[in-house]
């Protein structure tokens, strides 16, 4: 049972929410857009969206520019 997060294969975890994935693979930035099989999952859902086995996700980090 694993997951693909932005190309790297890593152990999918029962129940585990995006808000818990994204802790644990340590993406810390402030703004960031997560796709679980091409599906924009909202912000505001983070907490609640629970990761299922065999998905592609791809994190996102919006960095502004000048």
């Amino acid at each position: 049972m694993s997951i693909e997060v932005n190309g790297k294969n890593i152990d999918w975890i029962e129940n585990e929410t995006v808000k818990e994935l994204l802790k644990r693979v340590k993406y810390t930035f402030p703004l960031v857009v997560v796709k679980i099989n091409n599906e924009l999952v909202p912000r505001n859902k983070f907490n609640e969206k629970i990761v299922p086995d065999n998905s592609k996700i791809a994190v996102i980090h919006m960095i502004s520019g000048g």
